[in-house]
């Protein structure tokens, strides 16, 4: 299976340096492993939308995939709580 290249939107880097350093890397990591494996058993098709969420401890990743050129697009990073709204 060929790897897919991650695309991380602005928003997604101004909210990941508000949050703190240890979430930070788990968030990254999580996000470096989608490259690999863009529908990790973990990971969920969203409702009447084509974005999927991964769940990360308290904070969610939210993506999308485009199959035919290979690319994740991380869409928004945040706390269960709000990254839905």
């Amino acid at each position: 299976m060929a790897s897919y290249s991650v695309l991380v939107k602005r928003s997604v880097y101004k909210t990941l340096s508000a949050l703190p350093k240890a979430d930070v890397k788990r968030l990254t990591d999580a996000m470096i492993r989608l490259a690999d494996d863009p529908h990790p058993p973990q990971s969920k098709r969203l409702t009447n939308d084509e974005r999927y969420r991964l769940r990360v401890g308290d904070y969610r990743i939210l993506y999308t995939i485009e199959h035919a050129v290979l690319v994740v697009t991380v869409v928004k990073v945040g706390h269960r709580r709000d990254v839905y709204r």
